[in-house]
């Protein structure tokens, strides 16, 4: 992993940002639910037929999981990220599918220094995960720890 070449200074607040571009694969999503989400309707279309929804559906996790990796993609990699103190809230407020194209988002909230901690910052963002109808299918408030460039 190289040097950080994001940092908190660089997140201000209404900032947006639209990245990813995540097709949503039906054997990794069922695989995905399997391992940590094994409830009918995400494992295959036969046990789905039952559900609320009749058909097979990626979990609520699956979908919080590819909104880390395109985060990732997009700027945590390159981010002084310093790790985060929690989410806010996490909604899933539409069924995500196999062949979903997935993209993100993302609003800076707030950002603020840290009492104590004057080579980092808290920014709060907003991310909004839409499918290729530009549906939101998941929102998340969460915090990030951000170092600084520079120390104030």
């Amino acid at each position: 992993m190289s040097d950080p070449n994001i940092f908190f200074e660089d997140f201000l607040p209404g900032d947006v940002a639209d990245y990813g571009d995540w097709t949503v694969d039906r054997d990794d999503m069922v695989e995905f639910a399997r391992e940590f989400d094994p409830q009918p309707m995400h494992l295959s279309e036969e046990a789905a037929r039952g559900s609320m929804l009749g058909e097979l559906i990626g979990s609520g996790w699956y979908t919080a999981a590819l909104l880390m990796r395109m985060n990732c993609d997009a700027f945590l990699l390159d981010a002084a990220s310093l790790g985060s103190p929690g989410a806010d809230s996490l909604e899933w407020r539409a069924p995500v599918k196999a062949g979903d194209q997935l993209s993100v988002r993302r609003k800076v909230l707030t950002a603020r220094g840290v009492p104590g901690r004057s080579e980092a910052g808290l920014v709060k963002f907003e991310f909004e995960v839409r499918n290729q109808n530009g549906v939101v299918v998941m929102r998340q408030v969460s915090t990030k720890l951000i170092g600084r460039r520079r120390a104030p």
